[in-house]
């Protein structure tokens, strides 16, 4: 069940992100870049382009990431590939011109493109890659320990 701390972690960071997001101090003043939804927007950090609806889609993954979590072990990995495949997406739009922006939305370029591309990838090895052991089905499944 370790991809059920993975999604904590995930879910934490979504949750922390989104949040800072809303914070003026934390956010640099925008660039000129065609993002329509203008409010809230800027560079959190001074790295990563956001406006108050790219906000709310990193606070959304994250109470996700919490339901998942406490959900158990399936909800855990379907979340994890979910978010794996959706930035993936992400990654993909943040490198086309006109799709970069999430049709005026949300803003996907500049350094997002390489956070959501590390966010799938990780999402990915663990939702998809990591397996349980025998002994921790056995485990999960009895409640008993396994045999040495």
């Amino acid at each position: 069940m370790w991809w059920r701390n993975v999604t904590l972690i995930f879910a934490i960071a979504f949750l922390a992100i989104g949040i800072a997001g809303f914070i003026d101090g934390l956010v640099a003043p925008p660039t000129a870049d065609g993002v329509a939804m203008d409010g809230m927007h800027g560079r959190l950090f001074g790295l990563f382009p956001v406006n108050w609806l790219h906000n709310v889609v990193h606070l959304a993954f994250g109470l996700w990431g919490f339901f998942a979590y406490f959900s158990g072990r399936l909800p855990s990995r379907v979340y994890l590939r979910s978010v794996a495949v959706v930035y993936a997406v992400f990654t993909v739009m943040g490198i086309i011109p006109g799709l970069n922006t999430t049709f005026g939305l949300v803003p996907l370029y500049g350094h997002d493109v390489w956070l959501h591309a590390l966010l799938a990838v990780v999402a990915g090895i663990v939702g998809f890659g990591v397996t349980e052991r025998e002994s921790d089905v056995t485990t999960a499944r009895t409640g008993e320990r396994g045999r040495i």
